[in-house]
């Protein structure tokens, strides 16, 4: 269960990166239309309109495919095996079980003609109640059925995911043996996906109901919900189930329902975002939304983790300061320009449980913060990039002002705090190890490790135990994602040596490894190691 849990968190995140390079691209075009920052001249040129309506239909589409998007994700990130023929037979799935759920809605004679507003108040409905009942439904890629989101994605993926694991080695007897193996998977899910859908039919909506209610209490809860996201969301991270969090407020209603243009929108980024696509965004709606985006990660990312890995550094040992220098350069360095942050928070999450929680309050105090002073900062990526495109090039509006003042407090208190508990407890941060081990003159130093890529992979696989102990190999924006036979033969001086930030053992069989920005390049030795070894 653990292993799967961990996968799956892990497959959510193939659809955050092409939402966020499409948020990116209404950033960018935001700030052309803002005159206030470019100007009238080159605001209502154009060349900039044809631009940004070619950007406005690019990013639209997108949204739209997020279902589909994260049922290929889903499926093909837990395929052991063969994923392309995963990727194949969860689209199948994916169209058959919502036009199954169509045909069913229809036969009940529910369709986009009976749940229009303009129908359902002529039958006697109040605007509001024509309302609700008419955002209850949708078309996904020209099919009417109920509005599920992403969660209609999740499932196809799963149940494809079961059913291709289960049948892509399967054979049939000879005079079937042409639609074995792989050919078999396509069939079973047409054989097995209407009873998926049927199921569906009749438990979506009161699953909707509770979702709804749900998402109604985080999104009314105000600043208190933001502080209860942010302080979770930050104590998750070892277990790396904050991508779970994150993705239900960001795409689902648990992040909260608006209407955006005549159109109901759920999910917090999905709010932004359409938001963002409008000449005259609706502010209060646009600060509601941000209230569980990057606005709450900046003083924390762009200012306190730098300030906490300095003060690492001056509490390091003297004659280790010049060793981790490098390493805590560049996580530094990493956390303020992309907000990827552990690098710096496996320095110290896993040795020091006082610094964790207080890091996880000043997260929670962040986005509380931000949400009492009407901060409107979005997207999902953090760091000084997002702070930049989103922030200071949208205008005064955003009060990106406010983020920098607070930034500012986090800064010192990050550092001050951090050197105290460090030197005051002897917190083993990077250079202030036990100096009786003969590996640590090494310690911290990624870059005599990992001088030699070739040889990088053959390191890695050596320190988790040899090809004979891994089982699968994977990685997200940060972490080597291993599942071994035996975590225990994994050997952590090794793996450090490796240029590894921090490691997590989940349990007997499940690992990961941090190395940071560099993850790609680790994954692609390793299993380049393990294929030619």
């Amino acid at each position: 269960m653990r292993t799967m849990i961990q996968k799956f968190g892990r497959t959510l995140l193939g659809p955050l990166s092409i939402i966020i390079a499409s948020g990116l691209l209404l950033g960018i075009v935001s700030i052309l239309q803002n005159p206030s920052v470019v100007g009238e001249t080159i605001s209502e040129a154009h060349y900039v309109q044809t631009f940004i309506s070619g950007v406005q239909a690019i990013v639209s589409t997108m949204f739209s495919l997020l279902p589909i998007l994260f049922a290929i994700s889903v499926a093909t990130g837990l395929a052991k095996e063969d994923k392309e023929i995963a990727g194949l037979a969860v689209v199948i799935g994916f169209m058959l079980f919502n036009v199954v759920i169509s045909f069913l809605l229809e036969l009940n004679g529910i369709t986009g003609a009976t749940t229009s507003v303009e129908y359902l108040m002529n039958q006697g409905n109040s605007e509001v109640e024509a309302f609700q009942i008419s955002s209850a439904y949708e078309n996904v890629l020209g099919v009417f059925t109920f509005r599920m989101s992403i969660f209609g994605g999740i499932i196809v993926g799963l149940w494809t995911a079961f059913i291709h694991n289960k049948f892509h080695t399967q054979q049939l007897p000879a005079a079937f043996s042409f639609f074995s193996g792989n050919r078999f998977v396509p069939i079973m899910i047409i054989v097995t996906m209407p009873f998926v859908s049927i199921v569906m039919y009749f438990v979506w909506p009161y699953v909707n109901e509770v979702i709804n209610s749900l998402g109604n209490l985080i999104s009314t809860s105000g600043a208190i919900g933001t502080f209860l996201y942010g302080f979770s969301e930050r104590l998750l991270i070892p277990t790396g189930l904050h991508h779970v969090l994150n993705q239900m407020l960001r795409f689902t209603p648990f992040g909260g329902t608006a209407e955006v243009d005549g159109q109901l929108i759920s999910g917090a980024l999905n709010i932004f975002n359409a938001q963002m696509g409008l000449d005259n965004p609706d502010m209060d709606v646009l600060r509601n939304s941000t209230r569980f985006l990057s606005q709450g990660v900046h003083a924390f990312q762009v200012f306190g983790l730098p300030a906490a890995a300095f003060a690492m550094y001056r509490a390091a040992r003297p004659e280790q300061r010049k060793k981790v220098k490098g390493l805590l350069i560049a996580a530094g360095l990493t956390t303020f320009a992309t907000g990827i942050t552990e690098p710096i928070e496996f320095a110290f999450i896993f040795i020091s449980p006082l610094l964790w929680i207080f890091h996880a309050f000043m997260a929670g105090l962040s986005f509380m913060l931000m949400t009492l002073f009407g901060v409107a900062v979005g997207n999902a990526a953090g760091g000084l990039i997002d702070l930049s495109i989103f922030g200071i090039l949208q205008g005064t509006y955003t009060k990106w002002p406010i983020i920098v003042l607070v930034g500012i407090c986090y800064s010192f208190i990050y550092y001050f705090v951090f050197k105290y508990v460090i030197e005051k407890f002897n917190i083993k941060t990077p250079g202030r190890e036990d100096s009786d081990s003969s590996d640590d003159d090494t310690s911290g130093d990624s870059s005599a490790s990992t001088s030699s890529t070739s040889d990088l992979g053959v390191q890695i696989m050596e320190a988790i135990g040899g090809k004979e102990n891994i089982t699968d190999i994977d990685n997200c924006i940060s972490r080597l994602r291993l599942v071994l036979e035996d975590t225990s033969l994994v050997d952590e001086k090794l793996v450090k040596k490796t240029g590894s930030m921090g490691i997590v053992v989940i349990d007997k069989n499940n690992i990961q490894i941090v190395y940071g920005a560099k993850v790609e390049q680790a994954a692609r030795a390793l299993k380049s190691a393990v294929k030619n070894n």
